[in-house]
């Protein structure tokens, strides 16, 4: 596995490759890797004659201080990780490399996406997200960009940034990796404490059963429900849920049988933030 740190060196290493017609694929993360990375990553060569995945973490996409700075850091352990599964190419830019002297976000208009769930919690969040995700697009420019549908509101964003931005990326959303007990892989879940750790997969025993009540149910009975597993548990804090529709992720009331529908929740577990999301059936 070969290991940049520049711009220049990755960009040049790439046109070599690309000189042989090698499709090239992409992974973006903030590293803490964990089995869901590597699901991505296995997607990723199995689709492309090359992958190339980033390790960095973007400051501007963080609305806490302290968030950032308790992010875990394994640099040697996801070192250790991509090599056990052949990954080609590991970027791990410094913060400079990325911003140079100017780390701040771009503004993005993503068609009202980012005022919806996450962008009512997280102000400023999704045009962090954007600005890296545009930034590391236009120094890989691979052909293929891979993600995680746990995020499944960032994955639609960037969708929409691709578009807008006519940056020739296809980008694939890949099904949420969970441990057995359900919950959703992320790199936040190695700060949960034993007893967080045993509660936390009721999260995804919510959405199941909002699953099932959904085909019956009406949408505001649902939510009240929702909220009334949270009120006195002892260990979990709702955040906020709701039911969207996929593309524009509004809200919604009433179902159409021709849309499709996700639930999507936010979790605190002390400081600790879980999110997650399921499709829902309708009919």
């Amino acid at each position: 596995m070969k290991i940049f740190s520049k711009k220049k060196d990755l960009k040049d290493c790439l046109l070599r490759h690309r000189g042989g017609n090698k499709t090239v694929g992409f992974v973006p993360t903030m590293g803490a890797l964990h089995s869901g990375h590597l699901s991505l990553i296995k997607e990723a060569k199995q689709k492309n004659d090359l992958v190339v995945v980033s390790l960095f973490v973007n400051p501007t996409q963080f609305d806490s201080a302290e968030d950032l700075k308790k992010y875990p850091k394994t640099i040697k352990n996801d070192i250790e990780l991509l090599q056990s599964i052949s990954c080609d190419i590991l970027f791990t830019p410094s913060v400079e490399e990325i911003y140079e002297n100017n780390i701040s976000s771009e503004n993005f208009d993503f068609d009202g996406l980012e005022h919806q769930m996450e962008g009512k919690f997280r102000e400023g969040h999704f045009n962090g997200v954007g600005t890296v995700v545009k930034a590391l697009f236009e120094i890989v420019a691979p052909h293929k960009a891979y993600f995680g549908q746990k995020d499944f509101q960032q994955l639609q964003i960037i969708k929409k940034m691709v578009k807008k931005h006519g940056l020739g990326v296809k980008v694939k959303g890949c099904p949420i990796f969970r441990q057995q007990d359900g919950l959703a892989m992320s790199s936040r879940n190695v700060r949960l404490s034993k007893e967080q750790k045993v509660a936390a997969p009721f999260v995804y025993k919510v959405l199941q059963e909002v699953r099932e009540q959904f085909k019956t149910q009406n949408v505001l009975k649902i939510t009240q429900w929702v909220e009334s597993q949270f009120i006195n548990h002892p260990y979990l804090r709702l955040e906020y849920f709701t039911i969207a529709e996929e593309k524009s992720l509004k809200p919604i009331e009433t179902k159409d049988p021709y849309k499709k529908y996700r639930a999507f929740i936010a979790v605190f577990a002390d400081e600790i933030r879980l999110i997650d999301n399921l499709q829902l059936e309708n009919f």
